[in-house]
């Protein structure tokens, strides 16, 4: 009677051992192969995550095939209905086969290792395309009084501005190159969050009629310092420095970096100094981003173009806080005539300006919905500086409305790019995510966002708007009341009661949308909308068209809509529109 074998000796007859090896190895090499692919193709984190779990049981489920069955020349059998002498006959790996097979694979899997890992930020084989890269940090001010911190971030800007003018390079925006105004990070750090190898930081001293500049160029990965240099001018000066800093960063950087570009960094400006001033201002306050700060900002800009009138800049800018105002308090029949008239007198002055073409195309689209020539503008702007995070942003916002939702997305994820600290970049990515119908990325995105500006006005819509078509209306009920702007939040709880199917409660915040409406026709037809109640949501449709209410530019993509689509006054509100031809 033969010895019953042991359990260790009937894995290796079985081929489990061999299973187990060959199955770890080949889904190594399929987890560095989908690390590399699902990047290119811009796929949600969670079709890697799924990819792993997917891979481990099949790991378990190989095994116990493995364990329970024999592939053989007439199919796969039960190991146990296997005779010895079938056993002997069946096809086998030699060793030195299996082992070739094994380590082929491996070579495979480290080689694709290796080239992700080159890729990582930090790598010291980072490729020359990121190397071409900056952030500003503003510039602290140490002039002794509080007063002047205008003037050092508005310099600051005007730098990100001058040296967004060379192409092939990477130039973060102020948004988030800001963020890090008050906090004390490690250079490595802040070049990892903003995925930028080079950092400008300084000082600016204005006493009296001079100013004392120290830039220091820094290279983000370890922090040692690539050139330093102060600038002691009068303020009259102030143009020149800027235009010598710049120089000297476009400089350093082409001696580091093949392929920069020959144009100088230089924007436009103004020549007077007083004029200068009042334009940094001005701008101060409109990056405030509130109704009454859109209005102080205004009076400055005039103060500025007063002085002097070819201030195109200020002209740019003013035309976009008037395009802001007018949207805010349902008065733009009397404030968007001066956005379009302050863009179009920006570019008059500076035709190569792209701050005054991306303010033209978004009076020209946004104010008078003359799409095609909005986003003809636009895209001038950004040819004009492919960096510019507003003229990127603006042109992601605008595309989407025409129907391009694709294109939309590649923009917006360029804007992104280029200003990842965004609140208003992410909105508008999490906006077209959700057009796009890609749910779980459009959550994430907007919880990105909302985390970046906590305050902000409908930071919390997008989550709502997810949960309702996902039908779950307690987590939109829930987001809904985290809702900080009081309009927004009155219309997110009219849909959240509504997903509830608490009738009576969603009739409620329905009626308290209404009675409070302040410039939200639009929401007010989408809820309805949502509700399939369609009279009433063309009544509202009519209404918000009456009001030239901007909402309106999302009828061709808007999701919220899809139970009006059918309708033919739906179709009759598209060819009123005037969207162009898809």
């Amino acid at each position: 009677m033969s010895e019953k074998p042991s359990f260790f000796s009937e894995l290796k007859r079985r081929n489990v051992y061999k299973v187990a090896v060959a199955y770890l190895v080949v889904s190594w090499l399929l987890i560095q192969a989908a690390s590399i692919l699902l990047p290119t193709f811009d796929a949600p984190g969670w079709v890697m995550k799924t990819l792993v779990v997917l891979l481990a049981l099949g790991f378990v489920l190989a095994v116990c095939i493995s364990w329970a069955f024999e592939m053989t020349p007439e199919g796969m059998k039960r190991t146990a209905d296997v005779s010895a002498d079938e056993a002997h006959a069946l096809p086998y790996w030699s060793r030195k086969k299996f082992a070739a097979f094994i380590i082929g694979i491996a070579i495979t899997a480290a080689a694709l290792f290796a080239y992700q890992f080159s890729r990582a930020p930090g790598s010291t084989a980072t490729s020359s395309a990121s190397n071409k890269s900056i952030a500003v940090l503003p510039l602290l001010n140490e002039s002794g009084d509080p007063k002047d911190e205008y003037f050092s971030d508005g310099l600051s800007e005007e730098l990100i501005a001058a040296l967004a003018q060379i192409r092939e390079l990477k130039v973060i925006g102020r948004s988030s190159s800001f963020r890090f105004k008050e906090r004390k990070e490690e250079p490595k750090a802040i070049g990892e969050k903003l995925g930028v190898a080079t950092l400008l930081e300084g000082t600016v001293r204005k006493q009296g009629d001079r100013v004392r500049i120290v830039a220091e160029l820094i290279n983000a990965a370890d922090g040692i310092e690539l050139w330093t240099r102060t600038f002691d001018r009068e303020l009259k000066d102030i143009f020149a420095v800027q235009q010598e800093i710049a120089t000297a960063v476009a400089s350093a950087l082409k001696v580091r970096l093949l392929g920069a570009d020959e144009r100088s960094a230089t924007s436009v400006a103004t020549k007077n100094t007083e004029a200068h001033d009042a334009y940094l201002l001005g701008h101060y306050h409109f990056l405030r981003r509130n109704l009454e700060d859109y209005r102080t900002a205004v009076g400055h800009y005039d103060e500025a173009v007063r002085l002097d009138p070819d201030y195109a800049v200020a002209y740019a800018e003013r035309s976009e806080a008037w395009t802001l105002i007018g949207d805010l308090t349902g008065e733009g029949k009397s404030a968007w005539p001066k956005a379009q008239s302050d863009a179009e007198k920006a570019v008059a002055i500076a035709p190569g300006l792209a701050e005054a073409h991306a303010a033209l195309g978004w009076a020209r689209f946004f104010t008078e919905w003359k799409f095609a020539e909005g986003l003809t503008e636009l895209k001038r702007a950004k040819e004009l500086s492919p960096t510019n995070p507003t003229a990127n942003d603006l042109l992601g916002r605008c595309i989407v409305y025409v129907g391009r939702p694709d294109e939309a997305e590649k923009q917006a994820r360029q804007a992104v790019n280029l200003d990842p600290l965004s609140f208003s970049a992410q909105l508008n990515l999490a906006r077209v995510l959700l057009y796009l119908g890609k749910l779980d990325e459009t959550e994430s995105v907007a919880r990105k966002a909302a985390e970046l500006q906590p305050s902000g006005a409908s930071s919390r819509r997008f989550q709502v708007l997810v949960a309702v078509q996902r039908g779950d209306g307690e987590t939109a009920l829930r987001e809904a009341q985290l809702e900080p702007d009081e309009s927004y939040r009155r219309f997110e709880l009219a849909l959240a009661h509504y997903a509830r199917g608490v009738r009576k409660a969603a009739d409620a915040a329905l009626a308290d949308l209404i009675a409070n409406n302040r410039g939200l026709d639009y929401q007010i037809v989408e809820v309805y909308a949502v509700r399939s109640e369609k009279d009433k949501a063309f009544e509202w449709l009519q209404i918000a068209h009456d009001h030239h209410d901007s909402g309106m530019l999302g009828l061709l993509v808007d999701p919220l809509l899809k139970n009006l689509r059918d309708d033919p006054r739906y179709k009759a509100f598209i060819i009123r529109m005037n969207f162009p031809p898809q």
